[in-house]
């Protein structure tokens, strides 16, 4: 599934990117910059890449269930009725610390200990 549209331009414009994943103690969420997603942009844009620094929770979240949501948002985007979209974007995610896309995480991010990689399954609106 590709990410167009108005979600690609929220993904372009967001500030912000919180990644919920879910594993035996129920939902955990944690957050990235936008900037660092836009930087790790691939050719794929059914493909997200973000560095990994700790991600210890989520990194055993995925062993269990490799599910992962992503919710942005932008205040920059028109929305159905005002400034201000926001999407959903779902997937099946996994940390990779050695590969390509570790390699263009470390990269770009030093501190970097290899890179979250998430397949994306849905895109939808909000707001």
């Amino acid at each position: 599934m590709q990410i167009e549209g108005k979600c690609k331009e929220v993904l372009d414009k967001t500030e912000w990117v919180a990644i919920t994943t879910c594993g035996d103690n129920g939902p955990h969420i944690v957050a990235t910059w936008g900037e660092y997603v836009r930087a790790l942009k691939t050719e794929d844009s059914g493909i997200i890449v973000i560095p990994a620094g700790y991600y210890n929770i989520t990194e055993a979240n995925l062993k269990i269930n490799d599910r992962v949501e992503l919710l942005i948002a932008s205040k920059q985007v028109q929305g159905t009725n005002s400034l201000g979209q926001g999407c959903c974007i779902s997937g099946k995610g996994e940390i990779q610390t050695s590969g390509k896309f570790a390699d263009l995480a470390r990269s770009k991010f030093p501190w970097a200990r290899g890179a979250f990689v998430i397949t994306v399954e849905n895109v939808s609106t909000q707001l």
